[in-house]
């Protein structure tokens, strides 16, 4: 990211998503067109001149002059922790980007989606998934979130309203709901077979999530049949960004 500036940003709300991750809405000086799938990088510099710097997904984009991120706090982290609990509107960070041209989505495709998330790994594909409906697409999308519990699901409400074309299997694997259709456990090929789409659909997959979920996945769409090359893979460490 060599000669991409740093610019201020602004806190202007917080929006609880779990009680462990909130959603930052930020107004940032300048304009930026960012894509639904790209990250930013935030940095935080305390009063002694101490800096700490973190990239985090963007939730949203379409707004030239605003950045929207969702952050899971990370125990022992340096900056989640301050960014879920303690940072208050008004208050000034610094930001840049948006990076990465790999693992997005773009209104012009129209081939059908799946989008797999694992726990905080949706927060690119919601992004994708708002992006879609801004744009007035018609590209039809499925979406498989494999999260612990309800308690720990994020965009619950608006994951449950309706939303033509996109699709939405919620996977649980600590804890699930007296009504939910599986019993709790780690995602299986049958349900990505079930809650995904055919091979012959020739689906772009973007998969997110943490290194071994990715991993998982990743290989249980080729083993079903899906181009390699049809899929896009984004993952973070056992422990997050911190």
């Amino acid at each position: 990211m060599a000669g991409m500036p740093w610019r201020r940003a602004v806190v202007l709300a917080r929006r609880e998503e779990t009680p462990t991750a909130a959603t930052l809405l930020l107004h940032v000086d300048g304009d930026h067109q960012a894509v639904a799938g790209q990250r930013v990088e935030v940095r935080l510099t305390a009063e002694d001149g101490y800096t700490a710097d973190r990239e985090y997904s963007l939730a949203r984009v379409g707004d030239l002059d605003r950045a929207e991120i969702t952050v899971q706090a990370i125990e022992g982290g340096e900056v989640s922790p301050f960014l879920v609990d303690d940072i208050e509107v008004g208050a000034e960070l610094e930001l840049r980007g948006p990076i990465g041209g790999w693992f997005v989505w773009r209104p012009e495709q129209t081939e059908p989606v799946l989008l797999v998330a694992g726990g905080s790994g949706v927060v690119p594909l919601m992004a994708m998934i708002r992006a879609r409906r801004d744009a007035g697409s018609k590209a039809p999308f499925r979406l498989i979130y494999s999260v612990r519990s309800r308690a720990e699901q994020f965009y619950r409400r608006e994951l449950r309203a309706p939303d033509p074309g996109l699709d939405v299997t919620i996977a649980y694997t600590r804890e699930a709901p007296e009504a939910a259709p599986r019993p709790a456990g780690r995602l299986t090929v049958a349900d990505v077979n079930t809650g995904g789409w055919p091979p012959d659909f020739a689906p772009t997959c973007y998969v997110c999530g943490p290194t071994g979920f990715v991993e998982t996945v990743a290989d249980m769409l080729v083993a079903l049949g899906h181009d390699p090359r049809r899929v896009r893979t984004e993952r973070f460490g056992p422990t997050g960004d911190g």
